[in-house]
């Protein structure tokens, strides 16, 4: 099993900043990658950002440049920082893990006001 905690949403204004974190536990040391997802109102949960075990991260198209993942293995966390930040970038941000099967977080909102 593996429990994730994502915290760090909010409200902000076009073009601020936020950093989500997201504390994992349990058996990490089955996990092979992690990752941020975003959900919008009506619309299905899409991938934002991954890091895999080896460190390599991939990027939707329209948060490249503008978001970064990173990890601290040292504290189990894995952060999203997110600048630029538009108000199509609102929505329900979870963060994920893979192992054998995806284990999600309860999500932390964001919303970007124009």
């Amino acid at each position: 099993q593996v429990q994730l905690v994502e915290s760090g949403g909010g409200l902000v204004q076009a073009g601020g900043s936020l950093r989500l974190s997201c504390a994992v536990s349990g058996r990490i040391f089955s996990i092979n990658a992690k990752g941020w997802y975003r959900q919008a109102p009506g619309k299905q949960r899409e991938l934002v950002a991954t890091i895999t075990r080896n460190g390599n991260t991939n990027y939707a198209d329209s948060v490249k440049g503008r978001f970064t993942i990173s990890r601290d293995n040292a504290k189990n966390t894995v952060y999203l920082q997110m600048n630029s930040l538009k108000p199509e970038d609102t929505a329900v941000y979870y963060c994920n893990a893979v192992t054998s099967r995806d284990y999600w977080g309860q999500g932390t909102q964001v919303t970007v006001s124009s």
